[in-house]
């Protein structure tokens, strides 16, 4: 017997969930996604999401509500007379009305280990931190931001260099076989779920543009998990005079180096920079409108003196 399921899901990180579910035998009776967003080069196109994308690939019907505040929509949504949903990554703060509008329960895909770093953005906040393991988990919802009892736990460590990126492709991978595993217990009727603790909550804040400028005055470690916590996406930042002009250049890559110095001063001839204690040495950047280029790349299109400040 095979499962009735509404999957709810919009980024790349869900497409792996969406696919091993079907993978497995369930029947996704419809795909919930955001709306197609203006996209492409001049902003004027409307993108599908990957989830998007993903169902249309495995044949699957897809809807794109803007909410679920007008009856209709929770109407519709209970019509499909799914055993359970299941949401990875959907992008909205669904109503007790969704939550309930299947028989076994809404079940979220959350990359995290809870009670910490509920909320948007908790891949990037564990790496900022300077976690050295997170997780994925599968949660019961309820009404509350994350709240809801776990039914199961996948922990992996997070590398001293690894990046968000490199996190969010591993988190992925683990939270559909999570998902997988989940579903296939809860169609049994073995499933079971324990509360969060009251203890170690704290909320991962979307990221916001006016944090993304890196500070060199911080320790170096703190510089370096700011640095692979933003990476690649939206990318941490310094300014560098080119021609006279101070111009933005991004930074993928770094790892702790020795040395110390004046907090942004350029070290090296390997982009070695002083923070305010101890040195980061920069592995990959990215100039505005260029490609991502290795550090040895970079320098050799764009020099960096010793002696040079950062800003």
């Amino acid at each position: 017997m095979a499962l009735r399921i509404i999957f709810m899901g919009t980024p790349e990180f869900s497409v792996a969930t969406l696919e091993a579910l079907a993978a497995a035998g369930h029947q996704i009776v419809v795909v919930y996604t955001q709306p197609p967003r203006p996209g492409g080069r001049r902003g004027l196109d409307l993108q599908k999401s990957p989830v998007h994308l993903a169902a249309e690939r495995l044949g699957l019907p897809v809807l794109h509500p803007l909410n679920f505040r007008e009856s209709e929509e929770r109407d519709r949504f209970r019509a499909f007379n799914a055993d359970v949903a299941v949401v990875v990554a959907y992008g909205l703060l669904l109503p007790e009305a969704i939550l309930n509008g299947t028989r076994l329960g809404a079940y979220n895909g959350h990359a995290s280990l809870l009670p910490r770093w509920r909320g948007a953005a908790p891949i990037q906040r564990a790496i900022m931190a300077g976690d050295v393991k997170t997780g994925m988990m599968v949660m019961k919802m309820d009404k509350g931001l994350d709240t809801g009892p776990v039914a199961l736990t996948r922990t992996i460590a997070i590398g001293p260099d690894m990046t968000a990126g490199e996190l969010h492709d591993r988190l992925s991978v683990i939270g559909a076989e999570a998902m997988v595993e989940a579903m296939a217990a809860l169609e049994a009727g073995t499933l079971q779920t324990v509360p969060q603790p009251e203890e170690g909550v704290l909320y991962a804040a979307k990221i916001d543009k006016a944090e993304t400028r890196i500070d060199f005055s911080r320790d170096a470690a703190q510089v370096h998990d700011h640095i692979r916590g933003l990476s690649p996406f939206p990318g941490a930042w310094f300014e560098l005079g080119v021609n006279g002009k101070p111009e933005r250049v991004k930074v993928l890559g770094s790892t702790l180096a020795e040395g110390e110095g004046v907090a942004g001063t350029v070290l090296d001839h390997a982009l070695t920079i002083a923070c305010g204690q101890g040195a980061v040495r920069l592995t990959r950047l990215q100039k505005a409108g260029g490609k991502p280029l290795d550090a040895a790349d970079f320098l050799r299109g764009t020099p960096v003196s010793p002696g040079t400040v950062l800003r």
